[in-house]
């Protein structure tokens, strides 16, 4: 990255600024667009918030919900095997645009991946946000070898992190509007997805959505964290992980500038004791058993809210925070088998319903015509195992004991027919 800006290879993102006087100096410069970001989120949260109750679910493609993001120069051979393993159809690929030298190493990759449906992250550096010349001539350069094999193009990441080179939305939108001028002119075939806002700082995403920039998306894309919160079900500010998806698919819904499609592009737990691999301090770290619950919950979540069509997990190899630790050798974390199970079991799923009873969880879905139901409770108990139940642990071995311990792991619960 153009300095000040300086990659931090452990974690897989920019360190945070150190010169305080540049970051104040940059913002300084953005006023105008930083009260039109307060102006905007005034008005619009709270139309959004009375609206929400009047959303209807959509009908979500459970074969491209399960998403993972994975990196094209990290074990690429075993990554291959192991998105084959997995299972998954959809895969998310980051390209860094101080890096294009490396186009064509990863234009190799996604040919080896032409069964899957591949989005691509293109991730910004200060240089191409400040030259927008540069921008539009590296971005023709992107669709025009890859525009044939990527399905989603996601344009621009973590645009309210000043780390990631952005300092307000208006810079965002200049340098999203050069993808989608390129779309129009030249590339019409592909799909562009942006916003990119991560956390729940909904106030940036209002912007990106309510502007008067002549530009529109093909669907939003979020990065969705609520690791900071602990458990996926904790509240932030009186809302709950579906309360957030609810609010944002409402804004999606009412912005004429997108068509309604939610995509999470980013989401994960960091894992103790990685450091410095871990993204965040070890505060936010969870042990491995915590990070495959947390991440099955999450999914379940993000599935049941009718929402979302797409949440990419980040990411598969990652010594902090991936289903797989590369520090020595390739070894598989417990949610390695937590992700496959889940992928296994719902990527043919249609949704039926969900229930929550003081803290107890239950999603029932069609899976191959026979009811299957999911239960975690964030109270222990335990329930009878009927004659009448197939059950399955969350990393998918069978469970016969007549008592079943509900908790913080998912069961998956069939329900046979009654002879």
């Amino acid at each position: 990255m153009k300095q000040p800006y300086i990659w931090d290879n452990y974690s897989d993102q920019p360190y945070p600024l150190q010169d305080k006087n540049y970051k104040k100096q940059m913002r300084k410069g953005q006023i105008g667009s930083l009260l039109k970001t307060l102006l905007v989120s005034i008005f619009v949260l709270p139309v959004s918030l009375l609206m929400t109750p009047f959303v209807k679910r959509k009908k979500i493609n459970s074969n491209d919900f399960f998403c993972i993001g994975v990196d094209f120069e990290r074990e690429p051979q075993a990554t291959l095997m192991m998105i084959e393993e997995l299972g998954v159809d959809k895969i998310l690929l980051r390209l860094k645009l101080w890096e294009m030298e490396k186009l064509p190493l990863l234009k190799n990759f996604i040919l080896l991946c032409q069964d899957k449906k591949v989005t691509l992250k293109i991730m910004q550096d200060r240089e191409h946000i400040e030259d927008l010349s540069l921008l539009q001539k590296d971005l023709e350069t992107i669709f025009s070898a890859l525009g044939k094999y990527v399905d989603i193009f996601e344009i621009g990441s973590t645009i309210n992190r000043a780390k990631w080179g952005f300092f307000s939305v208006d810079e965002y939108s200049r340098f999203y509007k050069v993808a989608y001028d390129l779309k129009i002119s030249k590339f019409s075939h592909i799909k562009l997805i942006g916003s990119g806002v991560i956390d729940f700082e909904y106030h940036f995403t209002a912007h990106t959505l309510f502007n008067f920039f002549n530009y529109c998306y093909d669907g939003i894309s979020s990065l969705l964290y609520v690791d900071r919160r602990g458990a996926p079900e904790n509240m932030q500010m009186g809302f709950t992980l579906q309360d957030k998806i609810a609010l944002l698919g409402t804004m999606v819904w009412l912005s004429p500038k997108s068509k309604h499609k939610l995509y999470i592009t980013e989401t994960n737990w960091p894992i103790s004791g990685t450091a410095p691999y871990a993204p965040t301090s070890e505060y936010e770290c969870v042990n491995e058993e915590l990070y495959a619950d947390y991440m099955l919950r999450y999914y379940l979540l993000a599935f049941a809210s009718g929402q979302v069509d797409s949440v990419s997990w980040h990411q598969l190899i990652a010594a902090g925070y991936g289903l797989v630790d590369n520090r020595d050798g390739i070894k598989k974390r417990s949610a390695y088998a937590t992700y496959k199970f889940m992928v296994q079991t719902l990527k043919n799923a249609e949704f039926l319903r969900f229930d929550i009873k003081r803290d107890y969880h239950i999603l029932q879905c069609l899976v191959d015509n026979k009811l299957l139901q999911i239960h975690w409770s964030l109270k222990p108990t335990t329930i009878k195992n009927e004659d009448i139940f197939e059950v399955y642990s969350r990393d998918g071995e069978i469970i016969k004991s007549e008592k079943i311990n509900i908790g913080s792991s998912p069961i998956y619960i069939y329900i046979k027919e009654a002879v």
